[in-house]
């Protein structure tokens, strides 16, 4: 967690279409603020693939192929790998050595195996190099911003807004009226990593 004296931690919203990170590195876990943190994402829409002023910077996802066929009939494999390395790159940027993860939910519906398989990828990768990794249930990761553990997106966004004073929606989707992603994943990865400073 430390090196050179210094705290250096990532919370990770991990998903297919719009992981987050949230990095934090500091000299005390006082100094956690949103200032002090970096966040990055991936995005399917090239208007939030930019640089949003002062610390948050979405990016285009690696495009996957196989065999020369179109991006559709690609490997999951290879979009797993393009994923994990985008991960990977930004840890080693910041030399993070330990990570916390949003645990899975048991509530999920939909591509379920696909986002098991696309997390365990991450995971092995991290093993491998040798970083620290904590899962982190989702209803403690929303008992961490709200102190409830069944805390909706909305209420996650308000105590987000309260706490940092930064109306992240005008900031990165001033074209939408509904909370959406990439502002969810990024609150989610802040609490994660806020998590992970208070433990």
């Amino acid at each position: 967690m430390t090196k050179n004296g210094r705290i250096r931690i990532c919370g990770i919203d991990y998903s297919l279409t719009s992981p987050a990170l949230c990095v934090f590195i500091g000299n005390s876990p006082s100094e956690f603020n949103y200032k002090n943190c970096q966040f990055y994402f991936l995005t399917q829409s090239e208007k939030y693939a930019k640089q949003f002023p002062p610390n948050i910077l979405g990016s285009i996802p690696k495009r996957y192929a196989s065999n020369g066929q179109p991006e559709m009939n690609g490997h999951p494999c290879q979009r797993y790998e393009n994923i994990s390395n985008w991960v990977l790159n930004v840890l080693n940027v910041f030399t993070i050595d330990k990570v916390y993860l949003e645990d899975y939910s048991f509530g999920s519906k939909g591509r379920v195996f696909h986002i098991a398989e696309n997390a365990g990828i991450l995971k092995y990768k991290l093993w491998v190099s040798g970083r620290t990794t904590v899962d982190v249930p989702p209803t403690v990761v929303k008992k961490c911003a709200t102190e409830r553990g069944n805390a909706t997106k909305e209420m996650m966004y308000e105590q987000f807004s309260k706490e940092t004073k930064v109306d992240l929606m005008n900031l990165v989707t001033p074209d939408k009226t509904k909370l959406t992603n990439p502002v969810t994943d990024i609150v989610d990865a802040y609490y994660i990593c806020k998590y992970g400073i208070q433990h």
